[in-house]
């Protein structure tokens, strides 16, 4: 009798957690075509899925089975669509994004005299504006064989001051208006890590590449508050509307900080974020004081990572190599640090228990980093903050095993490449570029490879991420064979480093990266079967539904 009356208590007891649970399912999908990737990395598909109004996942399966375990939930008919966890960027810029949606977009000119013209039209259009800036162009695609000038600008706007990025990030253009402001003349010495562009006769020509760029920067007006959060509005929205329900910011500095916060407090925070500290200096002092912010705002915002730069960048010729750039060969790049300046910001982080995140493109940039990082984990025990190199673009063939060896995360942007090959092998040659965009090389080795975009300097889009990945094509499906395809991904792994393993290296992987019991309910619908579809059309795949924490963030 008294077993029996223990078993009932037990089985009432369990009954009541049970009706808890259910009373807690708030939604019901039903009806998908719904993939994810499960702990083992196999891809599962399924056609229903609950959530609790907390936007944690109670159930994923069939229709049925789901149903007897969130019986009081709110269906939603998903009518056949794909349903697929969300997507995560692991390397953007989030207020970047916000910028380029705000100012001059010059990421679309394919000619010198095209982008003078819109740069004008913008500066008649604004002609309240003290500065006229804007980013995205690439001589490059300008087919210049150089970079355009201050006096090219001046042609068509000298009486206000230009500042226009490079679509990369690491070279600025101005016009003489600019120059004069920044106090930059002949005399001027380019800084440590930097370079002034200069003409034949030692005069500066307006660009500036890489360090040098703060020259200008620091005489720009401060950016307010209002704009900011214009900033951070539009990118939102952008990043809601291509399917990203997290993104890892790359460089985040004190009042990006606060803008967060804010908008997590809010619940205006539409996309999870994952910040990296701009740097180990003022910013990072203040950010740091309290120690890694793990969680805040009930999983939308998480601050315990650091983002350093080793180098510039291969389209710039900032990238830092062993050996002269094979198309410049006087040039080997920009280290940005001496070895023991890096190894002194690299191990403040360490120490702090941070993530230390460095962007490296060079093959010499990757060495130094990856010779720090075998001196410094040792010495400071932090294998377990999963450290990362940003980029990974140029690797010598003998380091790509190090990034196994020492455990090193590569955070790697698979549009680069395609975006690239028009320049990338002019740049470094036929021996070097076999160790450049070398995702095969790592995932044949057992690295996971976090994937993302590079946002601005890359379309957000992760769907253009995944194509790059899977077909090694631009998307006019050039080359038709693929830019060096033995290095491509399956589709399954591209859809892993967009999800698990970008969620992995974020210390993530057991909230997102998949859509799994206990995990946060972040996923997307779109209106293609991305498995079943041929894969040179999955950039055109379009996202129908933005879900994050069980809410609806965006609906086409």
């Amino acid at each position: 009798m008294r077993a029996r009356q223990i078993s009932l208590q037990c089985s009432l007891l369990v009954l009541a957690a049970l009706g808890s649970l259910s009373a807690h399912a708030d939604t019901l999908i039903d009806n998908a075509n719904g993939y994810t990737l499960n702990g083992k990395g196999e891809l599962v598909q399924f056609t229903a899925i609950a959530f609790d109004d907390k936007g944690r996942i109670i159930a994923v399966g069939s229709g049925t089975e789901v149903a007897v375990k969130a019986p009081n939930a709110k269906r939603v008919d998903m009518g056949g669509r794909t349903l697929l966890p969300g997507l995560i960027d692991a390397h953007g810029h989030v207020f970047g994004l916000g910028q380029q949606l705000t100012q001059l977009d010059l990421f679309h000119s394919t000619s010198l005299d095209g982008a003078l013209k819109s740069i004008g039209d913008y500066a008649r259009a604004n002609a309240g504006h003290e500065w006229i800036r804007g980013r995205g162009w690439n001589q490059e695609n300008w087919k210049l064989g150089r970079f355009p000038t201050a006096q090219e600008l001046d042609g068509v706007i000298k009486d206000r001051p230009v500042w226009l990025e490079r679509v990369d990030g690491h070279a600025g253009w101005t016009n003489s208006r600019g120059l004069a402001l920044a106090g930059i003349t002949r005399s001027t010495p380019d800084p440590v890590g930097g370079k002034i562009v200069r003409d034949a006769n030692g005069e500066a020509t307006g660009v500036l590449v890489d360090t040098a760029q703060e020259l200008l920067t620091k005489v720009l007006p401060q950016q307010t508050e209002a704009e900011g959060r214009l900033m951070l509005d539009r990118a939102l929205g952008e990043l809601a509307r291509v399917g990203l329900t997290s993104v890892h910011d790359a460089g985040v500095d004190v009042a990006q900080d606060r803008l967060y916060r804010a908008y997590a407090d809010g619940g205006k925070l539409t996309t999870r974020v994952y910040g990296m500290i701009a740097g180990t200096d003022k910013d990072f002092d203040q950010l740091a004081a309290k120690g890694p912010l793990k969680d805040y705002g009930n999983g939308m915002y998480a601050l315990r990572s650091v983002k350093l730069y080793s180098d510039g960048a291969l389209g710039s010729r900032g990238a830092a190599l062993i050996k002269p750039y094979s198309d410049e060969s006087h040039s080997h790049g920009l280290l940005f640090y001496k070895t023991a300046q890096m190894d002194a910001m690299m191990a403040k982080a360490m120490r702090k228990g941070y993530q230390v995140n460095v962007h490296a493109i060079g093959d010499a940039g990757n060495k130094q980093i990856l010779d720090i990082y075998q001196k410094e984990l040792k010495a400071t025990q932090s294998g377990a903050q999963r450290h990362r190199i940003e980029h990974a673009q140029v690797v010598t063939p003998a380091d790509i095993p190090r990034f196994k060896t020492l455990d090193i995360i590569p955070s790697m942007q698979p549009t680069h490449a395609t975006s690239d090959k028009n320049m990338a092998e002019t740049r470094i040659g036929p021996d070097r570029i076999k160790g450049a965009y070398a995702w095969r090389s790592f995932l044949h080795q057992g690295s996971r490879i976090a994937c993302g975009s590079d946002f601005p300097v890359e379309s957000p889009n992760p769907f253009f991420g995944i194509h790059a990945a899977v077909t090694r094509q631009d998307a006019q499906g050039q080359p038709v064979a693929g830019w060096y395809p033995n290095q491509a991904m399956s589709l399954k792994e591209a859809f892993r480093c967009f999800t698990l393993d970008a969620a992995y290296a974020g210390h993530q992987e057991k909230d997102l990266g998949s859509l799994e019991p206990g995990k946060q309910a972040d996923f997307i619908v779109v209106d293609q079967d991305l498995f079943r579809m041929p894969t040179y059309d999955i950039h055109k795949t379009g996202v129908l539904e933005t879900w994050v924490a069980g809410r609806q963030v965006f609906k086409k």
